[in-house]
């Protein structure tokens, strides 16, 4: 559970991040909304190529009054939460196992190369094939998404643990589970901070996609059926929920997370 002192310095972080973004994001939106509407206003046919906010604002009225949108919403955040969240479970402890033995680490590194320079997307038609269009699909490609970045970057947390701090352990009486509780998972937990975010990422890229390809809701299968439909102001909606959701998630959560992280254990004195 975390401290009290923690969960201030947390808070602390998210006040000033909060502070920070909350200006530039404003201006940012206005600025993007001016220019949407400037350009939905100038081109023919504009509820075909680009409706205005407007339009897409009532669309999305009409698709909260119908419980679409809560659904579609929820289902997205669901898959992410559960594919990144496996995918997390298993990379941490995979890159510190690896992090323990440079010789496993060398025969294991060329493989995970390979898979890590596939993308999710290319390994769509083989998953459809063994599970089809389901839910275990679009969840088998989030987690192998989002497990290679974050057992790379605990794999390059550990190799960076100065060896001084294993030796005064070993010296002391350390067992090696103790070595790697009390010495290797505290020096890479600024690595599983950053790749926790990075894999956190690519998971929500490949959910999104993943709705498209395979999946039956969510804001990917939104937009995907609003495109078949000749729907456009769907299609902007959902892309402006994408968007808007990573902002937040990634502004207002996972970067004071990780900023947090790095200073606590003392790799950047602010």
């Amino acid at each position: 559970m975390l401290s009290k002192n923690s969960l201030n310095r947390f808070l602390a972080f998210w006040r000033h991040f909060a502070a920070a973004d909350a200006i530039n994001l404003t201006l940012i939106i206005i600025g993007i909304f001016l220019v949407w509407m400037l350009i939905s206003s100038t081109i023919d046919n504009p509820a075909r190529y680009l409706p205005s906010p407007l339009v897409v604002a009532l669309s999305s009225v009409d698709m909260i009054y119908k419980g679409l949108l809560p659904s579609y919403f929820g289902d997205t955040i669901m898959r992410l939460i559960v594919g990144s969240s496996i995918g997390l479970a298993l990379g941490i402890p995979f890159g510190l196992l690896l992090g323990l033995n440079r010789t496993i680490a060398d025969m294991f590194y060329p493989m995970m190369n390979f898979f890590q320079s596939v993308s999710g997307i290319a390994i769509f038609p083989i998953v459809v094939v063994w599970w089809g269009n389901s839910d275990e699909t679009v969840l088998a490609v989030i987690l192998y998404t989002s497990f290679f970045p974050i057992a790379f970057t605990v794999l390059s947390g550990v190799r960076e643990v100065p060896i001084r701090y294993i030796s005064a352990a070993r010296t002391l009486g350390a067992t090696r589970y103790q070595i790697i509780r009390d010495v290797l998972l505290p020096g890479s937990m600024p690595h599983i901070a950053t790749g926790s975010r990075l894999s956190i990422g690519f998971a929500w890229r490949a959910v999104i996609a993943g709705e498209m390809l395979a999946g039956r809701e969510g804001l990917g299968w939104m937009i995907f059926t609003g495109q078949d439909a000749d729907k456009t102001s769907e299609v902007i909606l959902g892309m402006v929920l994408i968007g808007v959701s990573w902002i937040i998630l990634d502004h207002y959560l996972l970067r004071p997370l990780e900023a947090d992280t790095i200073e606590r254990w003392g790799l950047v004195q602010r």
